[in-house]
């Protein structure tokens, strides 16, 4: 077993806080990575708290990791102690049904997708895997990137959440030159998927009840901004954009937003609230536009994001945080006061 320190949370309405654990041991096809740089994500707080059910106690969270490989299980033949590493979502899958074979590993048809945490691991020894906010992780060599060299490794990790779940849709929907693009909600998804759409070369406009954020979306790219309290501005933007990047997670208006798109346009949600989404059908059938929705990307798309954003010198906002501060940092996401992601410097778990 491989002894382990970091930050975890006993009860949905305890705090986080220091705990010392162990991980398995490495096998052939692992890797050991000590973690330099964890992101925090909004859905490490709903975890933590159990708000989505299902969570066990202690709970590391943590899937947007950054750290130099430690050591290589004897069949790993892609990374050497060393090299920059990434940890995403998943840590492992079956590896050998459609969905896997086809990149979608976070959809493994035989239910064996293993999660960074709070997740048995299915594929290995049956124990719950341990997330980020700690000093080291052990993964399936399969399920770590590559970090590119040029890309500041102190503000990558939310690349590994926000930036695939961000790219992949855009990625699949061929998004570029000659596409107006709406991105609705200015957070750690927004921010991304303006900066994502606009190197692919769309045309990009923020979408946002709040004027205080236009000068935000200037400054991340953004060539527009629509502020939805102006019926003005609304009525100047119907049957405008391809495509709409909704990535608000509270209940919202989509017939006003469905309103907004083309003849056959795509609103994409990655935002999902807890509430139902109510639709009014015609909303879709006039115009035979798209309402779908998309969650993060397979390994290889994964892959792809990260040299896409070291190609276009992409990285999100982020605020660098020692660890004993990631009680306070979870309040501030709550209150929507940050820009855009903090990340946790590890090195701090030290002191």
């Amino acid at each position: 077993m491989i002894k382990s320190k970091g930050y975890a949370a006993k009860s949905s309405d305890s705090p986080l806080e220091y705990w010392e654990f162990e991980r398995r041991a490495l096998e052939p096809n692992d890797v050991l990575i000590d973690i330099l740089y964890s992101g925090i994500c909004h859905s490490d707080i709903h975890q933590v708290h159990d708000e989505w059910g299902g969570t066990q106690y202690p709970i590391v969270p943590g899937h947007e990791i950054v750290g130099k490989i430690k050591a290589v299980g004897t069949a790993v033949t892609k990374f050497k102690i060393g090299d920059l590493a990434g940890v995403g979502c998943m840590v492992a899958s079956c590896g050998e049904c459609e969905n896997c074979k086809d990149d979608q590993q976070q959809f493994c048809q035989a239910k064996k997708t293993v999660w960074t945490y709070n997740s048995k691991d299915v594929m290995h020894d049956n124990s719950i895997t341990f997330g980020g906010y700690s000093n080291n992780i052990v993964a399936d060599a399969n399920f770590v990137l590559r970090v590119p060299e040029s890309l500041d490794i102190k503000k990558v990790a939310p690349l590994l959440c926000a930036g695939i779940t961000t790219y992949s849709p855009l990625k699949r929907w061929a998004v570029g030159a000659g596409h107006k693009v709406g991105v609705l909600g200015l957070g750690g998804l927004g921010h991304m998927a303006v900066k994502i759409a606009v190197a692919m070369g769309a045309e990009v406009t923020m979408i946002s009840h709040s004027p205080r954020k236009r000068d935000d979306a200037a400054l991340l790219g953004a060539h527009h901004f629509l502020n939805t309290q102006e019926a003005d501005e609304l009525d100047s933007r119907k049957s405008y954009f391809d495509f709409i990047i909704d990535t608000v997670s509270v209940p919202h208006d989509y017939n006003l937003y469905l309103s907004l798109l083309k003849t056959r346009g795509v609103h994409i949600c990655v935002g999902i609230p807890a509430a139902p989404m109510e639709i009014n059908g015609r909303s879709i059938m006039g115009g035979n536009k798209i309402l779908t929705a998309s969650s993060i990307g397979g390994i290889q798309e994964t892959q792809d994001m990260l040299d896409f954003c070291a190609q276009h010198n992409i990285l999100p906002e982020t605020e660098l945080i020692d660890i004993d501060y990631v009680n306070e940092a979870y309040q501030r996401v709550l209150d929507s006061d940050v820009k855009y992601r903090f990340v946790i410097d590890m090195a701090s778990i030290e002191k």
